[in-house]
């Protein structure tokens, strides 16, 4: 959510920008009025669209995700479901999360906007009402306000009789051009986006809009010097009602003048408008491409939910904490799971977060956890125990598979001695059972004890394979720098090899090859 609202704000922000610089002195109302609502719409909208194609905008890279190596002892014996299912527990104490404190936002401007549309219906409702064209006029008693909302305009009577239909011309302009939409669609992004300073922004600029175009239309039934002589006059306070269109509004009648007065723009500035144009690609780029960085950054977080139990101890009260964050995430997001792993053994069972779509190690069966407060999840648990033989069962479980193939590379990159096999899926396999043996053979694993570190830690390696089959630019992360140092100098190790082939081209080809230490105290 929180990348979904920078996105929406860092849009919003680049549209009112080019408004505020290119377009706002524009005598060309209407445009600006689509333009204002075209790129609101569009800022809530293209972080949610994914164009494949751009991904593959650059043919010369290709990413690929190797298999994890795992290095370290693997806590996977399994143990009878009936011992497992007796101490799973649930902690259904409360959870703080920013998003709660969105959604009381929400309530509160909801509750906000209905107390002000109720006050309008209520005036609406006790003052007299009369047939006026295409609106109702509904007079205000003991008022000199004027304003419009929808088919209705409200006139206060203490009006002056001489100013009263220039006031009603304008107000019924708002009528015609349908301008309360405009207000009410900002109003509902309001209440969505309460925390959006530039959704009040978006606001205040279409409502000076709209202020121009019925300006622009009214003035042509009347004297331009009265019309302009009407507005220096009648400077009052109206009610401070958000999505209704007023006449008396002290700080815009200066700028209502000035571009009453203003000459009409050229129309070669209308390109200005294409502007509009290259900005959305650039940002269904952005949304497109940034989508595996950000799905990398998920994954990346997910370690603070895990956690450890022995089998016949009770939770302490970090471990409830981090349990209790490790349920609500599983309930809020429906396309991760959670494994339970036992050590029989050492009595223990591990409990961490994975996304649905990640391969299971061999023997894990699917259990639904239901709650008290009627949320569920999905968890997975090792019933009937993991292969004896740990070598053996972790191959088995890195060896890669179809959701791994290149979609769109013709030859993947050889590794030495891989070339005896003819196809892609052969020799993709070979590839990372080197590149698995590799890392186990040469990975100092003395450095955790030597660091200080116990447990699960997860390293992230990212490398190229250039066009002359070489390793390069070699990126890693890790919880700390001498496993990245580590980590650079494993990927090193890698032999070169016979360089990716796309469409009869040699090209460079991304790799992510993710490494879990398990360290023993």
């Amino acid at each position: 959510m929180l990348h979904y609202i920078l996105q929406t704000i860092v849009f919003q922000l680049l549209f009112l920008m080019v408004y505020d610089v290119f377009l706002r002195k524009e005598t060309f109302f209407n445009w600006n009025r689509f333009y204002l609502l075209v790129s609101a719409f569009l800022s809530i909208v293209l972080p949610f669209v994914k164009v494949d194609s751009f991904k593959t905008v650059i043919p010369e890279r290709f990413i690929y995700t190797l298999p994890e190596v795992i290095l370290g002892k693997s806590t996977t014996t399994a143990i009878a479901g009936q011992e497992l299912l007796s101490d799973v527990s649930t902690v259904n104490s409360f959870y703080f999360s920013w998003s709660y404190i969105i959604y009381f936002g929400c309530v509160i401007a909801l509750v906000l906007f209905a107390i002000k549309l109720y006050r309008l219906i209520a005036i609406a409702c006790k003052n007299p009402k009369v047939k006026f064209e295409k609106a109702i006029l509904i007079e205000l008693v003991n008022s000199k306000h004027a304003f419009s909302f929808f088919n209705y305009i409200f006139l206060g009577k203490d009006i002056n009789v001489e100013d009263k239909q220039t006031i009603l011309n304008h107000e019924l302009q708002h009528v015609k051009e349908k301008h309360s939409i405009d207000l009410l669609f900002f109003e509902i992004l309001k209440i969505l986006f309460w925390f959006n300073p530039l959704i009040y922004m978006y606001q205040k600029r279409i409502a000076n809009l709209h202020e121009f175009i019925a300006d622009s239309k009214a003035v042509k039934s009347s004297c331009k010097a009265s019309y302009y002589q009407n507005l220096l006059s009648q400077v009052f306070d109206t009610q401070k009602v958000s999505f209704i269109n007023p006449f008396f509004k002290q700080s815009l009648i200066k700028k209502r003048i000035i571009m009453l007065s203003k000459s009409k723009s050229n129309q070669i500035h209308l390109t200005k408008y294409l502007l509009l144009f290259p900005m959305v690609i650039g940002m269904l780029f952005y949304t497109s491409c940034s989508e595996k960085t950000e799905s990398e950054s998920e994954i990346s977080n997910l370690e603070q939910y895990s956690y450890s139990l022995k089998l016949d101890e009770e939770m302490s009260d970090d471990v409830k904490i981090t349990h209790q964050k490790y349920e609500s995430f599983l309930k809020e997001n429906k396309d991760y799971v959670s494994w339970s792993v036992i050590d029989k053994e050492a009595g223990v069972i591990s409990y961490s977060v994975h996304a649905k779509a990640e391969k299971r190690p061999i023997g894990m069966h699917e259990i639904r956890v239901n709650s008290t407060d009627g949320a569920s999840y999905i968890s997975y648990f090792n019933f009937d125990g993991l292969k004896t033989e740990k070598e053996e069962y972790i191959e088995t479980a890195l060896i890669d598979d179809e959701s791994l193939s290149f979609a769109t590379i013709n030859q993947v990159p050889v590794y030495p001695g891989c070339d005896t096999f003819l196809s892609n899926k052969d020799q993709r396999k070979c590839f990372s059972e080197n590149v698995n043996k590799l890392v186990r053979q040469n990975f100092n694993l003395d450095l955790g004890k030597k660091l200080g570190l116990t447990g699960k830690v997860r390293i992230y390696a990212r490398f190229i394979i250039d066009k002359e089959g070489n390793i390069e630019t070699i990126k890693t992360r890790a919880p700390h720098p001498e496993l990245e140092k580590e980590a650079r100098r494993i990927v090193k190790l890698i032999p070169q090899v016979k360089a990716g082939q796309h469409e009869g081209d040699l090209v460079k080809v991304a790799f992510d090859l993710p490494i879990t230490f398990n360290i023993q105290e």
